[in-house]
């Protein structure tokens, strides 16, 4: 696969570093997400997750909000929305307003995980005074039928109009990170985005799977894949020297042992984490493909390449995750740079 065939997008989730607040955190989203559009990439996506002091970005589509007015080109859109804690019809409203202010740039990724501890997904429920079931399946049939005006018309719901009422709809994409996922994107005809920095181990059995299970769905009106469309999440580290990038890397694999652990504290810096680090048992990286490069710009780009060109993507989705803002911004400058 050529360089100028693979698209770059970024997956921001508005990491909050220590010592810094959840409010400075959005705002490095906004300035990253101007940043990344300067540079050419595809799209850029906002993550759902649930009090952590880690994260902070816990509504989504309010921040695509502001981004979209703050952005002309980029495509946006949720890495994603985690549809079980909402009805399709306020998803759909939500993404239907984004869709009428920036139309033709909206992106709806929908997820299943809670996006947060299981306290927090109780807390999140639509209704606690029944049993809990996996209605995922039939939302996500709602929230098709929702944006694309596709209920038959003896269903009570074929006379409500989702407004803001305009042509067009938001594309919608399933999120995964497992077979399951895999299936059901293939099922709906939706295109996936594999979130292989979360979990590596599947990557490219749950690609190959949604590949040859995909079948057109035409309920998806002007977005409708003839043929299956995928793309994967890599965590991406890039710094003008090896010794550098690893030394930004090392608030990650902190981060990442610390949330095995339960702990959601903000990011530590380096000089932090390369203290603390010592005090975990190290652990074999799982998967065939890392879920975070990192290294100069020529050697992310060979590992980009060969990944992409294994698993017969033409888009990776970057995340990028350091303590220093500025040192996130120049990650993305010198990725954009080695692949021109």
């Amino acid at each position: 696969m050529a360089v100028s065939k693979l698209r770059l997008s970024v997956l921001d989730q508005s990491p909050v570093p220590a010592g810094s607040t959840p409010a400075q955190a959005l705002r490095n989203s906004i300035s990253l997400a101007q940043h990344v559009e300067s540079l050419g990439f595809n799209r850029f996506w906002m993550s759902e997750h649930h009090a952590m002091d880690t994260l902070a970005c816990s509504a989504p589509e309010i921040v695509l909000a502001r981004i979209g007015g703050e952005t002309s080109t980029i495509r946006i859109g949720s890495g994603g929305i985690m549809l079980p804690h909402y009805t399709p019809l306020k998803v759909a409203e939500s993404f239907r307003t984004l869709h009428a202010l920036y139309p033709g740039r909206v992106d709806l990724g929908i997820g299943r995980a809670p996006g947060g501890g299981p306290v927090e997904a109780t807390a999140l429920r639509r209704n606690r005074n029944v049993p809990q079931t996996d209605d995922f399946l039939d939302q996500l049939s709602e929230l098709l039928a929702f944006l694309n005006h596709e209920f038959p018309a003896a269903h009570p719901f074929s006379r409500i109009k989702v407004s803001p009422e305009m042509p067009g709809s938001p594309d919608i994409w399933l999120l995964g990170s497992s077979m399951w996922s895999a299936s059901t994107a293939a099922e709906f005809g939706l295109p996936y985005a594999f979130a292989h920095f979360f979990s590596p181990e599947p990557t490219r059995a749950a690609l190959q799977q949604y590949r040859h299970e995909f079948t057109p769905n035409g309920a998806l009106g002007d977005h409708i894949r003839t043929a299956p469309e995928s793309m994967a999440a890599v965590g991406v580290i890039c710094a003008e020297t090896q010794a550098e990038a690893d030394r930004l890397y090392s608030s990650v694999k902190l981060l990442q042992l610390r949330i095995r652990q339960g702990d959601r504290s903000p990011i530590a810096s380096p000089e932090d984490a390369l203290r603390e680090l010592p005090n975990y048992p190290q652990q074999a990286e799982p998967g065939e493909f890392p879920r975070y490069v990192a290294g100069t710009p020529d050697v992310v780009k060979a590992a980009l390449l060969k990944m992409s060109e294994a698993l017969h993507l033409r888009e990776l989705v970057v995340n990028t995750i350091v303590h220093d803002h500025e040192a996130r911004l120049r990650s993305y400058t010198l990725l954009a740079e080695a692949f021109a």
